[in-house]
């Protein structure tokens, strides 16, 4: 076997001198597997939620056209990166090759099932079929291959969740972490988004965190979102909002918490402009963490000055130790979170 590069670097075809992520395109050919690599059979894609959602609305919702859309993207770039949103997503898949340098470095082992940690948006993949596009819940079910760099993390998967469940909170592990990391007993905590499937993480986390006498308030604009906030009960207040109405959410946000706004706001939606209502319901010195991908940070940046607010931005890190586990451990501390993730994803 060939020696490659940690981080991916030998599968780069252009631009020269750039990793995996930023490259235009990469190498998917498997003939070949270098001493770094894990081959993994995949069964299922997880698309980024704005990625999914771009692509939707491109293909007029019409399942073939997603299909012609996803197969064409990784045919010319080698990976699964969608070109609008720049976002890719994760998959789930067996493992079927580990090569030489990695095989006494790792307790992986080929047939085990596991779900990736790192974007798609790096990944080498090949797909031989889409069998089926589950447009809900933004999961392909392909016959496909995909490579990670000795770098890439992984999760094997659990036997107490399902596949599909455990690949969709997978997805998004990294919001609820970072949440655990930034918000802080008796915040007051706006999470944007908060009915959709980060959000209810984001929002289950934050409880835990902020003690009696914090405030957890959910933004959503989706009715059947809010239904499903009302029944976990984790909001202390749920507004129905549109988060590309800056003026209405600070208006709002300012009456509940009486002028004092809020110390830490998570935006989770998967649409764009959203960056100034999360900048202006967040208070001076407080913190807002940017999780969507739909995110401009150019917007966010030149916002906040525009407006005078001296706000800590957070750029969602997808990766925070130990989020696999904080987040798997959430769907099995919560019932309630559990029932209807498995209602909506399984």
């Amino acid at each position: 076997m060939q020696k490659g590069n940690p981080f991916g670097a030998h599968r780069v075809i252009e631009p020269v001198g750039v990793l995996p992520q930023p490259a235009k395109k990469i190498n998917n050919d498997f003939s070949l597997i270098y001493d770094n690599e894990i081959l993994v059979d995949v069964e299922i894609l997880n698309i980024d939620s704005a990625s999914f959602t771009q692509i939707k609305e491109q293909a007029e919702n019409n399942s073939e056209k997603i299909k012609e859309i996803i197969l064409n993207i990784v045919e010319e770039k080698g990976k699964m990166q969608n070109p609008v949103t720049g976002s890719g997503g994760m998959f789930i898949g067996k493992v079927k090759k580990i090569g030489n340098l990695l095989k006494n470095k790792i307790k992986l082992k080929e047939g085990d099932k596991i779900a990736s940690l790192v974007s798609l948006s790096l990944t080498p993949l090949k797909i031989e079929k889409i069998i089926e596009v589950k447009k809900q819940i933004d999961q392909v079910i392909v016959k496909a291959q995909a490579i990670l760099f000795e770098s890439g993390i992984y999760s094997v998967l659990p036997d107490d969740i399902p596949a599909s469940l455990a690949l969709a909170v997978l997805d998004v592990c990294g919001a609820p972490a970072q949440t655990a990391r930034f918000v802080k007993l008796n915040n007051t905590v706006v999470i944007i988004g908060a009915g959709g499937k980060s959000g209810v993480l984001c929002a289950y986390e934050a409880r835990k965190r902020v003690g009696r006498n914090g405030k957890i308030i959910g933004i959503e604009y989706s009715d059947n979102n809010i239904e499903n906030l009302k029944k976990l009960g984790i909001c202390d207040v749920i507004l129905k909002l549109n988060a590309c109405d800056a003026l209405l959410c600070y208006e709002e946000i300012s009456k509940y918490t009486n002028g004092e706004l809020a110390d830490v706001v998570i935006n989770s939606v998967n649409i764009e402009n959203t960056e100034m209502a999360s900048i202006m319901m967040c208070k001076d010195k407080g913190l807002v963490y940017f999780f969507s991908m739909a995110t401009s940070f150019t917007k966010a940046a030149l916002g906040a000055e525009g407006v005078g607010k001296d706000v800590d931005m957070i750029v969602g890190n997808g990766y925070t130790k130990g989020h696999a586990d904080l987040t798997l451990d959430i769907v099995r501390e919560s019932s309630q979170i559990r029932e209807l993730y498995e209602r909506l994803y399984v």
